[in-house]
C-alpha cells in the first residue's frame, strides 16, 4: 500500500513509501491515515479483493455501536470468513499483504474480546491487523491488553491494540487526571502492543448533550476540547513514543469532481481560515478540522465514509517548505538557523521533535509543493 496513490498524474517533490501490516512500529503507528469504519456485518472482501477501494488503507470492521447485539454472532461470522478468503486469495498468490489495508476489529467488550480471541486462528491472524478497545478505562484496561499479550504469543504474529478513550471518567474534570494516570502506567508495560491511541469526541459529545455543527469544529465544544487536550498531555509526548488520531467527523457530504476543479489555483489555506467556500460544507468543515487536528499533533482521523479518505490522507501530506525545514534541524548538532525560504526561525534543540514528526509524515504521506497542491491532490 501506498497513501495518495488514488491521483497518478500529481507529482510528488518525494513520494510517499510503502507499508503493510508487517512495516516497523515506529513508522507503522503513522501509517493509519483515514481509518474507515463500518458495521461488523458488512460484506467487504469482494471490494478487497478487487481492488476497488484504493484510497482505503486502513478499516475497522466494528462489533460495538455499529451493530446491535443479536447481530454480534453474525459479525464475528462474517469477520472470520472475510480473514479466511483473504488469507486464501494470498496463499494463491491472488493478492499480496500489501494490497489489504489494515485491517482492525472493534470489539464489543472483555467478555466478547475473549471469546471471539479464542476462535481465532494464527491464519486468520495473518492478515490481520488488531484490535480497537472501545471504552478502555483503568478498570478493564489490564484484561484487554492482557488477552492480546497471549494472542501475540499464541500466534507468534504482532497483533496491535488501538484504545479508545471515552466514557464518563475521562470526559468529567474531576476524575479526568487520576484516570488518565492510571491509564499511562498500565499500556506503558504493553507499549509493543499499542499502534495508536484514538480519541471518542462523539460519546465525550453525548455527555454533556452537544453536538458539533456541519460548519463548526470539535475543538470548538468547551468540554470536550479540554477533555482532548488532557489526552495529548498525557499520550503525545514524544518522549513516550505514542500516536494519537484524531476524533471522527461525522458528517456524510461527499463531494462532485467538479467542484473541486473549481477551486484548483484559489488559495485553500486562506479560505480555510476565513471560512470561503472550497468544496462544500461537509468537506470544507472536515479540512478546518483535520487543519486543527495537525496544530494539534494528531495524526490521521476516524472516518465513516468512503469519500472523506481522499481529504484525510492528502492533508496529511508535508509541504516541501515543512520538509526542507525538517531537514535542515535534524542535520544540525544546535543552534538557530534561518529557514531556507528565510521567513522563520528554526531553533534546533526546540523544534527537534516537531522535525522528527514531520520526517515520519513525509514518508508517509509524501512532501508536496505547497498548500495549495493540496487541491490537486484530492483529484482522483
Amino acid at each position: 500500500m501506498k497513501h495518495n496513490s488514488h491521483n497518478l498524474t500529481f507529482k510528488f517533490c518525494h513520494n510517499p513509501v510503502e507499508f503493510n501490516k508487517w512495516t516497523d512500529k515506529n513508522l507503522l503507528q503513522y501509517c493509519l491515515g483515514g481509518t474507515l469504519y463500518m458495521p461488523g456485518t458488512q460484506n467487504i472482501v469482494d471490494k478487497l479483493l478487487g481492488k476497488e477501494l484504493p484510497e482505503l488503507k486502513s478499516m475497522v470492521m466494528c462489533f460495538e455501536d455499529a451493530i446491535s447485539e443479536e447481530d454480534v454472532s453474525k459479525a464475528e461470522e462474517n469477520v472470520l470468513s472475510h480473514l479466511n478468503v483473504l488469507a486464501s486469495a494470498i496463499d494463491e498468490k491472488k493478492i499480496e499483504i500489501g494490497d489489504i489495508p489494515l485491517m482492525f476489529l472493534r470489539v464489543r467488550d472483555t467478555e466478547q474480546f475473549f471469546t471471539f480471541s479464542e476462535r481465532l486462528t494464527k491464519r486468520q491472524s495473518s492478515v490481520l491487523t488488531g484490535f480497537v478497545f472501545p471504552k478502555f478505562y483503568s478498570l478493564n484496561a489490564h484484561a484487554y491488553l492482557e488477552q492480546l499479550k497471549v494472542l501475540n504469543e499464541k500466534f507468534e504474529i504482532t497483533l496491535y491494540a488501538m484504545p479508545i478513550l471515552e466514557g464518563k471518567t475521562i470526559a468529567y474534570r474531576e476524575s479526568r487526571v487520576g484516570e488518565l494516570d492510571k491509564l499511562k502506567l498500565i499500556l506503558d508495560p504493553y507499549q509493543q502492543y499499542i499502534l495508536n491511541i484514538r480519541i471518542g469526541g462523539t460519546d465525550f459529545s453525548s455527555l454533556f448533550g452537544v453536538r458539533r455543527g456541519i460548519s463548526s469544529s470539535v475543538y470548538d465544544i468547551l468540554p470536550v476540547r479540554d477533555a482532548i487536550s488532557d489526552i495529548l498531555n498525557f499520550f503525545n509526548r514524544m518522549e513516550d513514543g505514542y500516536t494519537v488520531s484524531a476524533p471522527v467527523w461525522e458528517y456524510f457530504l461527499a463531494y462532485k469532481q467538479d467542484d473541486i476543479e473549481k477551486y484548483i489555483g484559489n488559495s485553500m489555506h486562506r479560505s480555510l481560515l476565513t471560512k470561503e467556500p472550497i468544496v462544500n460544507e461537509a468537506i470544507d468543515g472536515l479540512l478546518r478540522e483535520v487543519l486543527q487536528d495537525k496544530t494539534n499533533g494528531m495524526v490521521g482521523k476516524t472516518v465513516i465514509h468512503p469519500s472523506h479518505l481522499r481529504f484525510v490522507n492528502a492533508m496529511q501530506a508535508v509541504t516541501l517548505e515543512e520538509f526542507e525545514d525538517a531537514t535542515q534541524i535534524l542535520q544540525a548538532s544546535g543552534g538557530v538557523l534561518k529557514s531556507d525560504v528565510g521567513n522563520k526561525m528554526n531553533e534546533v534543540g526546540p523544534h527537534r521533535n516537531w522535525a522528527k514528526r514531520i520526517e515520519l509524515r513525509a514518508k508517509v504521506y509524501g512532501v508536496i509543493k505547497d498548500e495549495n497542491e493540496y487541491l490537486n491532490l484530492f483529484k482522483g
